[in-house]
């Protein structure tokens, strides 16, 4: 049993891993994440493997391997969240060195590592992003990694499409804080064409699993 401190969300939110533990009390208003193949139960209800809710005022019991963000809900005024946010995160073109992101309203944080789990959040700062639709994630390298994305502040959607070209999008998911989009791999770790889009400046949590023997990879 342990509850770990992340401090890849500081200063803005507190982020708290969880494994192994039989029951833990959440007061205030936080993302749950789930990231183990065995639910979480929260009350009679279960949350299934990269699934995610907001939880206050009750204990959550059963968490194999979970993620809590906090305070993402305590700021009044979101501009100036966002202005702080982008003087402390880089751009993430200057990190990835990504061409599609270049140029692009696109703010990244530190990457936390934990075994063969990768966290990191983003500021998506204009409406639209234009992140540029994509399939593989090169910046994990060769391996096939499971991937998504939770809402944190703000509104978003993500987006999926038959072709490079988003006059072909045929699946949309809206975000608002606290959602996780479905998954969208299959089971040999193919996507489809795809791309996370604003509908205001936002921030989410990209959440990576690659496979156990790949953890010194990314």
């Amino acid at each position: 049993m342990s509850i770990e401190k992340l401090d890849f969300g500081e200063p803005f939110f507190t982020v708290k891993y969880l494994s192994g533990e039989d029951e833990y009390r959440v007061e205030e208003s936080s993302i749950l994440v789930n990231l183990s193949e065995q639910p979480i139960r929260i009350q009679k209800q279960k949350l299934d493997f990269f699934q995610s809710v907001v939880v206050t005022n009750i204990a959550i019991r059963a968490v194999e391997k979970g993620v809590i963000v906090e305070r993402f809900a305590n700021y009044n005024d979101e501009e100036a969240l966002f202005e702080e946010v982008k003087k402390t995160w880089p751009l993430a073109y200057d990190i990835r060195k990504e061409e599609r992101l270049k140029g692009v309203s696109h703010y990244l944080s530190p990457k936390a590592k934990l075994g063969n789990i990768r966290l990191s959040m983003y500021h998506s700062g204009s409406v639209p992003l234009n992140v540029g639709l994509h399939r593989d994630h090169v910046h994990c390298g060769e391996v096939l990694v499971k991937e998504v994305h939770t809402q944190i502040v703000g509104l978003g959607k993500m987006q999926q499409c038959l072709e490079k070209n988003i006059d072909t999008l045929y699946l949309e998911e809206p975000m608002a804080p606290g959602s996780t989009h479905k998954p969208m791999f299959d089971e040999n770790g193919n996507y489809p064409w795809h791309q996370y889009e604003t509908i205001t400046p936002a921030i989410f949590m990209a959440i990576e699993v690659l496979p156990p023997e790949a953890e010194e990879a990314g």
